[in-house]
């Protein structure tokens, strides 16, 4: 009997092993919107909606230059919002940051529209969406419009009911960026072409499988559209589209066209891009776990791959950052959303995609040598050398360092344009100064100064890492004392990290339970600014009067009810913890460092059990995906491993979601697996070897896998 279940078993593996791990993911997934009080952690009464993940559900490949996808809404996050009922049109580029949605199009019949009223009903029982492919009914037309695409280009069929006028509205005027300049017209017998602004020009070459009679402009008192008609534009054969686009001319999405789809069919299209998703996603793979557990993971594990995107065309031309058409022998992409993922995405995108790593330095490292000699940087830091550190130190080297650490180097170190903001009082002082004011609402913009002194520190820290790689020992030295600027802000009566004054005052009006934008803190308030200093868990730890000291503070992270301040980049609380955005991300495993690793890993369980698919409809994050920052967060955990100092080739031991994991990095597969059950580790091996403390080697990972016993 039992040599028979264990037969049965091995089977049911098998045939696990089998099936697509597309299957698992669910593009929708973080789309939804959180409105109940107990999932927000506040009662909602303001008219504007908390911010969702922001994420797409359309069609792209992984860090493409194309993503298509539906537009339900403009100006708002990704474009689409799981509760609206209308689509606008769909979009070819997007990344969940109120930007892009470039060239919005939508298949109309007739003349049963108004440009200023032309989207359509639809309903979720009729949408679909999977990797590299969507799928939506269009009431108002009654066309069931399918998308998939490549690197560069979109394919759309629509079909149309038999007795339908096939026509296309393009929205030419109109996506996130507010466009000033565009321009479209026909280009052959079946070809159309153009351009939009919108942050950055994209041009595009549209072939249809239909003669194209004539592209106008149809004009109410609000607005205006352009419509592509089409010769035999009836009967039951569908409209297929194929659009070619670049970022540096229309020629360039012609050639992008004809290498990638002009010869294509929609289903060899999509069957492609599904492969290149399973290809992708089959270099992790699980063991055991439940149905939902692993949808969860390859959902995640899929959304951490849609940014950066490339901008670069077939022939490796793009657009630099003088606005010349220019060609580096690499791809160019955008610039990461450093702020955001820095903290994990960047370095799982290192582990699974080196190569596309590697060109994203590449590009950066274009970008800031030809914009004033500073390494790009996000939102309000840096974070550039978080990433390049932890890339070249994992072994992952087919960049020029010495160039980047130029820019590095100057980010740190020469006040000016284009590097860090209010980098000269931060080198003058130790720290930057706030304004001592009071009642500041919310949303008012400041310096968020101690959000960016401590954050400053660690990529001090980051960049003498590669100065030590580069043997720059005077600079290595000056970055190591200035990535002890953290301690700066650090208040012993209180127990926080507070602002000063530029005379070195703290701020007097200080509230750790109010929520800030930039106040401060940059989005977050004075307990989600805690025990952030990866480079230096000791010496964060020893700010205070002991251990136990640490363990209480955490404690009460956890457990003090969130003050029903409602803001709409803050949802997803345990205690004062916001899981909804990215400034205490690494908190919970500061318990490691007082030995109460089991109080980390409940809160980590917690965090991966509950705030992912939450909701109505099980369709919503915590809160703002971040370009993949949050779904990263997922992977890592749920894997046992986690970047708690990025720049640093080591991983902070959890306790694995499932007994097994296999990852392929390079060559040869690397194994992690969890022996019992539990939140307690009891002991790490590598390789049948223990290891100390609790942190593993990426070098350590590589050669031995992990095994880790919980009970």
């Amino acid at each position: 009997m039992r040599h028979s279940v264990l037969i049965l078993l091995a089977t049911l593996s098998s045939l696990l092993a089998a099936q697509p791990l597309t299957q698992y993911v669910n593009p929708l997934l973080g789309t939804a919107t959180l409105w109940n009080p107990e999932d927000l952690g506040y009662t909602h009464t303001e008219t504007k909606r908390a911010w969702g993940a922001e994420v797409f559900p359309g069609s792209a490949l992984p860090n493409a230059m194309v993503q298509l996808t539906p537009v339900t809404t403009y100006h708002s996050g990704s474009g689409y919002q799981y509760e609206d009922r209308e689509i606008y049109g769909f979009a070819h580029t997007c990344k969940g940051h109120w930007n892009l949605l470039h060239l919005p199009v939508l298949p109309v019949t007739g003349k049963f529209f108004r440009p200023s009223n032309y989207a359509s009903h639809f309903s979720h029982s009729n949408e679909e969406a999977h990797p590299g492919y969507y799928r939506v009914y269009l009431e108002r037309y009654g066309v069931n419009a399918e998308l998939t695409s490549t690197l560069r280009c979109a394919f759309h069929r629509y079909t149309f009911r038999p007795d339908s006028e096939k026509r296309l509205l393009v929205d030419i005027s109109r996506n996130n960026g507010r466009p000033r300049r565009y321009e479209i017209h026909q280009a052959g017998d079946s070809a159309f072409a153009g351009f939009q602004d919108g942050e950055g020009r994209i041009f595009f070459y549209a072939v249809a499988n239909h003669k194209v009679s004539g592209v106008s402009t149809l004009r109410d008192h609000k607005h205006f559209v352009s419509l592509v008609d089409f010769e035999e534009n009836r009967g039951t054969r569908p409209l297929e589209l194929r659009f070619g686009f670049s970022f540096t001319s229309i020629e360039n999405a012609r050639r992008n066209l004809e290498a990638e789809m002009l010869t294509a069919t929609f289903e060899n299209v999509r069957d492609k891009a599904n492969q290149k998703w399973e290809d992708l996603l089959s270099r992790i793979r699980i063991e055991g776990g439940t149905e939902r557990q692993r949808g969860l993971f390859y959902s995640c594990l899929y959304r951490s791959f849609l940014w950066p995107a490339l901008r670069s065309d077939v022939n490796g031309d793009y657009l630099d950052e003088r606005w010349q058409v220019a060609n580096g022998g690499f791809r160019y992409y955008t610039n990461p959303s450093f702020w955001d993922t820095y903290r994990n995405k960047l370095i799982l995108l290192t582990l699974l995609t080196p190569d596309v790593a590697c060109d994203i330095i590449r590009s950066i490292t274009d970008r800031g040598e030809k914009r004033g000699g500073y390494m790009p940087t996000f939102f309000h830091g840096d974070h550039a050398s978080t990433f390049v550190s932890g890339t070249w130190l994992r072994g992952v080297r087919d960049f020029d360092l010495e160039r980047a650490y130029a820019l590095l180097l100057k980010n740190a170190t020469v006040p000016g344009r284009g590097g860090r903001p209010f980098l000269k009082e931060y080198l003058e002082r130790g720290w930057i100064a706030e304004k001592d004011t009071t009642n500041v609402p919310t949303e008012d913009e400041y310096k968020a100064a101690v959000t960016k002194t401590v954050e400053y520190a660690y990529d001090d820290y980051a960049t003498s890492l590669i100065a030590r790689e580069l043997k720059d020992k005077k600079n290595q030295q000056l970055l190591l004392r200035h990535s002890q600027n953290y301690k700066n802000l650090f208040d012993p009566s209180t127990g926080f990290w507070r602002g000063k004054t530029a005379n070195g005052e703290w701020i007097k009006e200080f509230d750790p339970y109010y929520p800030y934008y930039a106040y401060q803190y940059r989005e977050a308030n004075g307990w989600q600014s805690l025990f952030f200093a990866p480079h230096d868990p000791e010496g964060m730890i020893a700010l205070y009067p002991s251990r136990d000291a640490v363990e209480q503070k955490l404690d009460s992270l956890f457990s003090e009810p969130w003050r029903q301040y409602e803001a709409w980049n803050m949802t997803g609380f345990i205690g004062n913890y916001c899981h909804g955005n990215q400034p205490d991300h690494s908190v919970p495993y500061t318990y490691y460092f007082v030995d109460r690793q089991p109080k980390a890993q409940k809160i980590l369980n917690r965090l991966m059990e509950e705030f992912y698919d939450m909701g109505e409809d099980h369709l919503a994050y915590a809160g703002m995906d971040d370009a993949g920052e949050m779904s990263a967060w997922y992977v890592f955990n749920a894997m046992g491993i986690y970047t708690y100092s990025p720049a640093d080739p080591e991983y902070i031991v959890t306790v694995p979601l499932f007994p097994r994991i296999t990852l392929t990095l390079g060559s040869q597969p690397v194994t992690i697996e969890r022996l019992g059950d539990g939140a307690k580790i009891t002991s790490i091996e590598s390789g049948g070897r223990p290891v100390k403390g609790w942190f593993i080697g990426h070098d350590q990972l590589l050669r031995g896998g992990l095994s880790v016993r919980v009970e």
